[in-house]
């Protein structure tokens, strides 16, 4: 197995919804994360400079769900997972969205694993 950093139901706010009155509001999503880092834990020497720092990730991701207003959770994952893996020193990610809007159920979801190209 490789080595992963794992972040596990980040809260984030959204514009996101197919009719205009769900966008109108921001509604409560949980993101998760699956970070593979292009270099593994063995060398990190216990310097943050040599890994993948989740705060500033977690930052990233904030910023890039709260930036535009979106239709689908689809599309919010794939901007999430293009901005991870332009920005960050990881070779894969995978990025699980949640939305807690339908009623009787406890959430719904989309979940995808993305790499980058040539790695």
């Amino acid at each position: 197995m490789e080595d992963r950093i794992i972040v596990s139901q980040l809260e984030v706010f959204a514009h996101l919804g197919v009719p205009a009155a769900e966008r109108g509001l921001a509604q409560r999503l949980s993101v998760s994360l699956w970070l593979a880092p292009e270099s593994g834990f063995a060398g990190l020497a216990d310097d943050i400079g040599n890994t993948v720092d989740y705060a500033v990730v977690c930052n990233a991701v904030r910023h890039e769900a709260e930036n535009r207003p979106r239709h689908l959770i689809e599309t919010l994952a794939e901007d999430v997972a293009r901005m991870l893996l332009a920005r960050f020193p990881v070779r894969a990610v995978e990025v699980e969205v949640r939305k807690y809007i339908l009623p009787e159920t406890a959430y719904v979801g989309v979940c995808i694993r993305r790499e980058r190209q040539g790695v």
